[in-house]
């Protein structure tokens, strides 16, 4: 029998679950820069919409402890239900599970907080219970400290997770740059939130290509003036 996980992502085989991306959540971060964290987590959503991928946003204890969803992240869904849970584990929440089956893909993307406890605990069931394969992606998920972070990617491999990145996922739903149906709004968003590989697109297109600045408005630039 061949193996699934050597099937590469794709807008049809796909849908993407966001868990806990909330603000109480990400201050025991520790192990990466939280607004980098974030930055990749916007990223992944907007990623999401331009394939049209199925998605999930669930929160836990919104109102007793951990506060609202990042409001750039439910942007990217305007109107989307937030399933809210009680359970640490996502997987014991009916809606989820419901949510999941009816988006009826067996690869299940995933980026959460806190990697070691509501990653880790969702990814194991999911697997055992569901019959779903996980990507999780590491660089928009956190853990309170780096070890706690790596050790749960660990263990989550070691049981068959699959480890990405966000724009490792952007990258393999694209796959080819003759789909120009999404080729746009790709390097749209690579410009936005891709840092170094975003500014080296923005400098070919205008330096190369000779295409316009990527600004709103329009800057004078003033000629320099030796001082005296």
């Amino acid at each position: 029998m061949a193996n699934p996980k050597l099937e590469v992502l794709t807008p049809h085989n796909s849908q993407l679950i966001f868990i806990d991306h909330q603000p109480q959540m990400a201050f025991g971060v520790q192990s990466m820069d939280r607004q980098t964290m974030k930055n990749n987590t916007v990223g992944l959503a907007k990623a999401a919409k331009i394939f049209n991928i199925p998605t999930t946003i669930t929160t836990v204890e919104t109102q007793g402890f951990s506060g609202y969803t990042y409001p750039e992240l439910l942007d990217v869904f305007p109107g989307k239900p937030i399933l809210e849970r009680t359970s640490m584990n996502s997987w014991d929440d009916q809606k989820v599970r419901d949510a999941l089956a009816k988006n009826g893909k067996k690869k299940v993307v995933v980026a959460g907080l806190w990697t070691e406890v509501c990653n880790t605990t969702f990814a194991l069931c999911a697997m055992l219970e569901g019959d779903y394969e996980i990507y999780m992606v590491a660089d928009a998920s956190g853990g309170t400290t780096k070890e706690a972070h790596d050790y749960a990617m660990q263990r989550m491999v070691q049981a068959g997770v699959v480890p990405m990145t966000w724009q490792q996922v952007l990258l393999e739903w694209q796959r080819d740059w003759a789909h120009k149906d999404t080729y746009e709004a790709v390097t749209t968003l690579v410009k936005e939130h891709s840092g170094a590989y975003g500014m080296g697109v923005d400098y070919a297109y205008t330096m190369v290509h000779k295409a316009p600045q990527r600004t709103t408005g329009t800057h004078e630039t003033l000629a320099p003036v030796a001082a005296k």
